[in-house]
C-alpha cells in the first residue's frame, strides 16, 4: 500500500506540477489557458484532504476535454494536443493521496516541458521549462526520502538543487555533441501534427476591418538586416500578397496567377541586399521589400511579385534578397490580367460608381488626374482611427460618404474599387511598412502591427504605380519617426526603451545560435576548426565518437564521483580514496575502529591519528546528540588528514 502523502510532500508534488505546466499554459490560447490554471487551482483545493469521489472525477475530465475541443473549434493538430495534456495534468490532483500518486502526478507532469517546445522553442520557453524539470526531479528526489523514512530538512533545499543540477550537467556534454555534430538533414525523418489555432500573419484574403487585432499586436514579424545602406522608412514597403478578386466583401488572390511567370520590370540602379529573420506564421506568404529581383531558394515569384514559401513557414527561417525600386513595372498589361484588375461584383455600391463614372468624364483620358483627384479628397475629408463600425452591404459607399473614417483596409480597398469604377486597372497589396531600428546589433524589428495594406494603379507607359491613399491622410501611419513607433510600452516611456532592445537582441542572438542552426551553420562551425567540409558519415562517426566519450565520462563520474549527501560521510569516504593510494583502503564491510588499527599496524605514523579521526567519526555517526560544531570540526579535520 501507498504511502499517505504529508502536507509538505502534498505541497511539493503541486508545486512541481505548477512550474512544469506554466511553460506550456504561456504557449496556448489565453482565455483556454486561463481557464486550465483556473481549473487546476480549483481541483487542487478541492482535493487538498480527500480525493474527489469517482463520478465527479470522471465528469471532470469529460468537461476538460469539451472545454478544449471546443475552444479550438474541434480542429485537431499540436495545440489541441498540448491543451488537452494540460487539462489532464490540472484535474491529476483529484486522485493523487499517497507517495505513488504524487510520484506518478510528478512523473506526468514532465511532459508539460517538451509539449512546450512544440510550440515555441524560445529563450522563455526553455528557461521555465528548466525550473519545473529541476523542481520536478527535486521533488522525486524528496519522495525517495520519504519513502525510505530519511528525515528532508528545509534547509538543505539549496544543496538538493546543487545535486540536481550536477545530474543534469552529467547529461550535457552528450547533449552538446548531439546538438552540434549530429547530421542535420533537408527534412525531418517524421512530421508533426499542424498547428489547430494558426499564429497571426499575413493572409491571401482581406475584409475591411478584421485586422483590429493584428495591429495591436507588437510582437515581431520579421527582423531585417542590411548589408550596406538601408532605405528611409518611408520606402520600407514589405510587399506581400496581392489581392485582385472583389466579392463586394472580401478581396482575394486568384489561384491561377500562381503559376504565372513575374512580370517585366525595369528598376532603378539602387541595390538594397538585405536578409529576412522571419517568425513563424504557419502560412506560406513571405513579404520583400519593394521589388525583389528574383526569389530565393524554396520560394516562388509570382507574377505580381508575391512571395510563397515551398513549405508553410512553421519555424523561425533566414532569406537572403535583393530588392530595387522599379522605373516601369510591367508597361505592358495582357488583357486577360486587365480584365481582372477592373472587375467589380455587380449589385454593389452605386454611389462609388457614379461618382467615378463623373471623375472620368470631366478629366478625359487623363488616368494621373484622377489618381490625384481622388488622394486630393480624402486628404481633405478623411481622418484615420482604429475604432471602426462594422459596414453594411454597400461598404464602400458607406466609408466614402458616411464614415470617412478608418484604417488602412478601408483606405486601401476603397481607393481600388473607385479607381476601377473609373475604368482604372489596380489592385489592394497587403504586407508591411516601416520598421524599428534596434541600435544593438543594428537590425530592423518589422512587428505584427506594421501590417498594412495600400493600392497599385496601372498608368500607361509606367505599369503598376504604388499609391498609398493612407498615408494622405495619415502620414504619421507611415513615415514614422523612431520616436512615434517605438515598440510596445517603452515608446512612451523613453528610458525603459533601452530594455526592450536588450530583449530583443538577445532573442535574435538565440534565434541565430540556437533557432537558425542549421546544415549550412553547423559546416560554418566546422570551417574554424580548419575543416572546409564534412559528409554526413563523416558527421555521423565524428558525433558517434564525441558520444562515446561523453558516455564513458557519465559512465566513470557516476562510478567514483557519486558524492554522499551527507558531508561528514563525503569526508570520510574521501579520506578512504587517499589511503588506497596506499593499497590500504577502508573494505565495505570494516567498521572505522577495525581499519584504522590495521592501518596502524602497517603505518605507525599514521595510525595514531586515524585512531583518533576515526572515535570522533564513530562518535558523530552514532551519538544520541549530535553537536552541530563538533560535527564542522570534525570534517574539516578529516578533509585535512593526508597519510
Amino acid at each position: 500500500m501507498s504511502m499517505l502523502l504529508d502536507a509538505a510532500t502534498r505541497r511539493w508534488a503541486l508545486l512541481a506540477t505548477a512550474a512544469c505546466l506554466l511553460p506550456l499554459l504561456l504557449q496556448l490560447p489565453p482565455t483556454l489557458a486561463a481557464v486550465i490554471a483556473a481549473l487546476a487551482v480549483s481541483v487542487a483545493l478541492l482535493s487538498w484532504r480527500q480525493p474527489l469521489p469517482g463520478w465527479l472525477r470522471f465528469l471532470l475530465a469529460l468537461t476538460v476535454v469539451a472545454i478544449v475541443l471546443v475552444m479550438s473549434h474541434f480542429s485537431i493538430g499540436r495545440d489541441t494536443g498540448c491543451a488537452l495534456l494540460a487539462a489532464m495534468l490540472a484535474i491529476k490532483p483529484s486522485e493523487t493521496t499517497g507517495l505513488r500518486d504524487a510520484r506518478s502526478l510528478v512523473g506526468f507532469a514532465l511532459f508539460a516541458p517538451f509539449a512546450t517546445f512544440l510550440l515555441d522553442q524560445g529563450p522563455l520557453s526553455l528557461a521555465l521549462s528548466l525550473v519545473g524539470v529541476t523542481l520536478a526531479l527535486l521533488a522525486l528526489q524528496r519522495f525517495a526520502d520519504a519513502e525510505s523514512g530519511l528525515p528532508v530538512e528545509s534547509s538543505s533545499s539549496w544543496r538538493e538543487i546543487g545535486s540536481v543540477w550536477r545530474l543534469i550537467a552529467i547529461g550535457l556534454p552528450l547533449a552538446l555533441a548531439g546538438f552540434w555534430l549530429f547530421p542535420r538533414v533537408a527534412s525531418p525523418m517524421w512530421g508533426v501534427p499542424e498547428r489547430a489555432l494558426a499564429r497571426p500573419g499575413l493572409s491571401d484574403t482581406m475584409s475591411p476591418g478584421e485586422w483590429v487585432d493584428l495591429m495591436a499586436d507588437d510582437t515581431p514579424a520579421m527582423r531585417v538586416r542590411f548589408f550596406g545602406r538601408a532605405p528611409d522608412t518611408s520606402q520600407m514597403y514589405w510587399r506581400g500578397p496581392v489581392l485582385w478578386d472583389f466579392d463586394g466583401r472580401t478581396w482575394s488572390q486568384p489561384r491561377w496567377l500562381r503559376g504565372l511567370p513575374a512580370a517585366d520590370v525595369r528598376r532603378t540602379p539602387v541595390l538594397w541586399d538585405y536578409e529576412l529573420e522571419f517568425e513563424a506564421t504557419d502560412r506560406r506568404q513571405l513579404v520583400a521589400l519593394e521589388l525583389p529581383i528574383a526569389a530565393p531558394d524554396g520560394a516562388e515569384l509570382t507574377i505580381d511579385y508575391g512571395l510563397y514559401a515551398a513549405q508553410p513557414l512553421s519555424t523561425l527561417t533566414r532569406w537572403r534578397m535583393q530588392s530595387a525600386p522599379p522605373l516601369a513595372f510591367e508597361p505592358q498589361l495582357k488583357q486577360l490580367l486587365r480584365q481582372s484588375a477592373l472587375h467589380l461584383p455587380d449589385g454593389y455600391n452605386p454611389r462609388s460608381l457614379a461618382l467615378a463614372r463623373q471623375w472620368r468624364s470631366e478629366a478625359g483620358s487623363d488616368d494621373a488626374a484622377i489618381v490625384q483627384r481622388a488622394l486630393r479628397w480624402i486628404r481633405a475629408d478623411f481622418a484615420y482611427t482604429l475604432d471602426t463600425p462594422l459596414l453594411g452591404r454597400h461598404a464602400v459607399d458607406e466609408f466614402l460618404f458616411d464614415q470617412q473614417a478608418g484604417f488602412c483596409e478601408h483606405f486601401s480597398s476603397s481607393f481600388v474599387v473607385l479607381m476601377r469604377a473609373a475604368r482604372i486597372p489596380a489592385r489592394v497589396v497587403t504586407g508591411y511598412v516601416g520598421g524599428y531600428r534596434n541600435p544593438l546589433g543594428d537590425y530592423w524589428v518589422v512587428r505584427r502591427m506594421d501590417a498594412h495594406a495600400w493600392a497599385e494603379v496601372w498608368l500607361p507607359g509606367r505599369g503598376w504605380v504604388r499609391v498609398d491613399p493612407t498615408a494622405a491622410v495619415a502620414p504619421e501611419r507611415i513615415y514614422d519617426t523612431l520616436d512615434d513607433r517605438a515598440p510596445g510600452v517603452f515608446g512612451e516611456f523613453a528610458g525603459l526603451r533601452p530594455v526592450w532592445n536588450t530583449g530583443d537582441w538577445l532573442r535574435r542572438g538565440w534565434n541565430d545560435f540556437v533557432l537558425g542552426f542549421d546544415a549550412t551553420r553547423q559546416q560554418q562551425m566546422l570551417q574554424a576548426f580548419g575543416i572546409d567540409r564534412l559528409s554526413g558519415w563523416d558527421l555521423a562517426a565524428m558525433f558517434a565518437l564525441l558520444a562515446a566519450l561523453a558516455l564513458g565520462w557519465m559512465a566513470w563520474l557516476i562510478a567514483h564521483r557519486e558524492r554522499e549527501r551527507d558531508p561528514l560521510l563525503r569526508a570520510w569516504h574521501r579520506l578512504g580514496e587517499r589511503y588506497s593510494r596506499h593499497h590500504l583502503q577502508r573494505e565495505p564491510h570494516e567498521p572505522a575502529h577495525d581499519w584504522a588499527e590495521r592501518v596502524a599496524r602497517q603505518r605507525p605514523g599514521d595510525g595514531a591519528a586515524l585512531r583518533a579521526l576515526a572515535l570522533r567519526f564513530t562518535r558523530s555517526r552514532y551519538a544520541v546528540d549530535d553537536d552541530r560544531q563538533q560535527r564542522r570540526d570534525l570534517i574539516r579535520a578529516l578533509r585535512a588528514h593526508r597519510p
